[in-house]
């Protein structure tokens, strides 16, 4: 962006991927109710750049807290990514059908049905990892 005297004025939002980031990824993923689903990128625009989608499936995938319901979160296509992880990908898959959800012919979820909108500013999220 330039400024009025044709300077480049570089802007940084500040940085979503930072200490406590995990802490806040698992506060979203545990808001999201039995029987909806999030999408990776939906968790990292509400903790302030859909940009680290990414690195919310990092997060999840270092998860050692059953608590989180991990299973919750799929990809933008509404279809789960296995990444290569097919056992893994079977559990979630048996784990979302068991919460009364249904894939279509390509293992695709309605997304327009089951996806969770998360409250505005409902989220008190905290900074400390656990």
């Amino acid at each position: 962006m330039a400024d009025t005297t044709g300077t480049i004025v570089l802007t940084q939002e500040p940085r979503a991927v930072s200490p406590g980031f995990r802490a806040r990824v698992y506060a979203c993923v545990r808001a999201v109710p039995a029987g909806f689903v999030t999408t990776y990128g939906d968790v990292a625009t509400v903790l302030g750049s859909p940009r680290v989608a990414r690195h919310v499936g990092f997060a999840l995938a270092a998860l050692d807290d059953p608590g989180v319901p991990w299973h919750r979160v799929i990809n933008a296509g509404g279809r789960i990514s296995h990444r290569g992880d097919l056992v893994r990908a079977e559990l979630q898959r048996r784990r979302l059908e068991a919460e009364g959800l249904d894939f279509d012919e390509s293992g695709r979820i309605a997304l327009n049905q089951h996806r969770y909108r998360y409250p505005t500013a409902a989220l008190q999220l905290t900074d400390a990892e656990p």
